[in-house]
């Protein structure tokens, strides 16, 4: 059995990025195992080779550099190490297809006269997510759909959740006066002209009203607009709520986005000075590329920098903000002088929570389940044995 080097190690973990292509991407048919080298499953050495690291203060989305993460408890950003590909993408479709969460799953229409048709209305109120104790959702049991030509399972606070809406437009006192002297504010003219999410009232039933007296369900964000009236218009009605998973229906998935990439690598192999390096900077989404002054140290380790203390010097300061976009390769003066790759061991999820599970806790649920996979797979490799 013959034992890799340490460079070889690192050129297998790196994707090479070149101007047209990108090379060294395919793995062995067992990924990260290779002929005529050992590889047999190790625990320790898998502990030493795992890292998970959350980030305080998440970096800023490459693709989206204006925006700030507002809310950390529902906008997470870490890096996940040492894993394969498969891994990592288990992780991302049990965040968005099994974690349960709970969603409106029937409307029951009592009137409604504005201009929204009912299965428009039912539709948008399927999509609003709903927060609540995650104690009281836990406790809640699945709502068993029936078999074909059988009953289905009554309602009740084990597996639903029932809420109102009942909300009327009407005029302003002197609303009318106003519009006839060209008002068109309708915040000056009408009541209750928009409907929002916060309009919904929760209806306990049973021990709800125990499990959720400190956390009651609720719309996760409740300047969610629902629809727009106007004077003599009316919606009424009344909504039950199941516990789901977003491979029946998206409604279900408790993110708005859950995704990864793989950590970019920047290589500068010869020194870039002077004029390139401000246009080296510039290939590079802002933060990537730092300038700093050629020092006395610089100039004595690499010859190419004798004579030039004191000029501006390109080094990588942040790879995280870097989107590849090989712009610098484009250039001939950086020719030979840059390698652009990504870490293939290397992903940095990102997060979104709709609102109802915080991003950390989705991230912990989902190696749970994974693990309850994992658990029940053995059990069926110990019945075949």
């Amino acid at each position: 059995m013959t034992v890799p080097g340490a460079e070889e190690l690192a050129r297998r973990k790196r994707l090479q990025v070149g101007p047209e292509t990108v090379s060294n991407q395919a793995s062995t048919d067992f990924p990260g195992h290779w002929p005529g080298e050992n590889h047999e499953w190790n625990l320790d050495h898998f502990r030493e080779n795992l890292k998970v690291q959350f980030y305080s203060t998440p970096p800023p989305d490459p693709l989206r550099p204006d925006v700030e993460n507002t809310d950390p408890a529902l906008d997470l950003t870490f890096s996940l190490i040492g894993v394969d590909t498969a891994i990592a993408n288990a992780f991302r479709r049990i965040l968005i297809a099994e974690v349960p969460t709970v969603a409106i799953e029937t409307v029951f229409m009592l009137q409604n006269t504005s201009i929204i048709q009912d299965e428009v209305l039912s539709h948008r109120l399927g999509l609003i997510p709903l927060h609540g104790s995650r104690d009281g959702l836990r406790w809640m049991k699945w709502r068993n759909k029936p078999a074909e030509g059988g009953e289905e399972e009554p309602p009740s606070d084990y597996n639903c959740a029932q809420f109102t809406l009942e909300v009327d437009c009407s005029w302003q006192e002197g609303g009318k006066d106003r519009m006839r002297q060209g008002e068109t504010d309708p915040n000056k003219l009408y009541v209750n002209h928009s409907v929002y999410a916060k309009d919904m009232v929760w209806v306990p039933i049973g021990k709800q009203h125990q499990l959720f007296k400190d956390d009651p369900i609720r719309a996760a964000n409740p300047d969610i607009l629902i629809a727009k009236m106007r004077p003599g218009q009316q919606i009424k009605l009344m909504m039950h709520a199941f516990k789901g998973v977003g491979k029946d229906h998206t409604k279900f998935s408790p993110v708005a986005t859950a995704s990864y990439r793989l950590m970019p690598a920047i290589d500068i192999l010869k020194p870039i000075t002077g004029a390139d390096a401000k246009k080296f900077a510039r290939c590079f989404p802002k933060g990537v590329i730092k300038l700093e002054k050629v020092s006395p140290e610089d100039a004595q380790k690499d010859p190419e920098l004798q004579g030039k203390e004191g000029e501006a010097k390109a080094v990588v300061h942040d790879p995280m903000r870097d989107t590849v976009s090989r712009e610098c390769l484009r250039h001939a003066e950086f020719k030979d002088k840059v390698r652009l790759g990504r870490i293939r061991d290397h992903f940095i999820f990102k997060i979104e929570s709709t609102g109802q599970w915080n991003s950390d806790e989705l991230f912990l649920e989902s190696v749970r389940l994974l693990k309850i996979k994992a658990l029940r797979v053995k059990r069926g490799l110990a019945e075949m044995t």
